[in-house]
């Protein structure tokens, strides 16, 4: 058996563990879901880190490439174009920053953690690049290994489970082994069971409602809701923007699950229906 030794006490937010802490998403692209665009120049992404982090954003989440259905990739140079600019500057001005870049590239995070980078978010959970699982665990930094299916253009007709709460849970631990399999230490990994990447709108809704089959276990888990298609399938809500308060009722259920991080784009609202949830449960 291998021995691992816990990450340093600085890798984590304030509290982790003992409450939901809230990831901020900052989308250095010009086609994500719902803010494309708005932050391709790092000034305003800087900006915008700024003011998620004076708003209770306890984790930044940098990402230069788009995963929303449909979208194209657009491989390792360009996305690093996009995205080291940014996370420079915010590095420099923001130097107790968290700060996560989402990537599957191995490249990518290998470059993101030069830079100043803390956590990598891998929404394949190392299935792209298995060489990114080897990155991480050179770097020793938290990981978040997200369940999906395919890619952005095929996800959408993976969405067959025999039991989607079941086999999402037994993909993450294949995953999770793969990650200690390259040398990844057990106290790195958090869990994402990938809301809306190759799951059905009543598929997500069943996720939610028995995420304390993730939660209970001995991994953190990271939810990401955010603004998400399977909200606005339930409010008859097309414009993402307008999805605040069905992720707000989410993100009070993953408060009450024990989920460790809530990766969300209105990190003020949010971070005020936490504190609130905290209160209550």
């Amino acid at each position: 058996m291998r021995i691992t030794k816990p990450l340093d006490s600085g890798a984590w937010p304030q509290g982790w563990r003992q409450r939901t802490t809230v990831m901020g998403v900052i989308n250095i692209t010009p086609d994500s879901f719902s803010d494309g665009g708005r932050f391709l120049a790092s000034e305003r992404a800087l900006a915008e880190a700024q003011r998620q982090l004076n708003n209770g954003a306890d984790v930044l989440d940098l990402g230069a490439q788009s995963t929303r259905p449909g979208a194209e990739e657009v491989g390792e140079e360009e996305e690093l174009r996009r995205l080291l600019p940014a996370l420079k500057t915010i590095r420099e001005r923001c130097p107790d920053a968290l700060i996560s870049v989402d990537t599957f590239l191995a490249p990518v995070a290998a470059r993101a953690l030069e830079a100043g980078a803390s956590w990598i978010n891998d929404v394949s959970g190392g299935r792209r690049d298995p060489d990114l699982l080897r990155v991480v665990a050179d770097a020793g930094c938290p990981v978040v290994l997200m369940h999906s299916r395919g890619n952005s253009q095929s996800m959408d007709q993976l969405t067959s489970y025999s039991d989607v709460v079941a086999d999402v849970k037994g993909a993450l631990v294949e995953r999770s082994e793969a990650a200690i399999k390259a040398g990844v230490q057990e106290s790195q990994i958090i869990w994402d069971p990938g809301l809306g990447f190759a799951k059905t709108h009543e598929q997500n809704l069943q996720l939610l409602r028995d995420l304390e089959q993730l939660t209970r276990g001995p991994r953190p888990v990271l939810v990401g809701p955010s603004r998400k298609r399977f909200i606005g399938a339930v409010l008859d809500e097309p414009r993402p923007k307008a999805r605040l308060w069905g992720t707000a009722a989410v993100a009070c259920r993953c408060a009450q699950a024990g989920a460790a991080v809530l990766r969300v784009h209105d990190v003020g609202p949010i971070s005020q229906t936490l504190r609130m949830a905290a209160a209550l449960w």
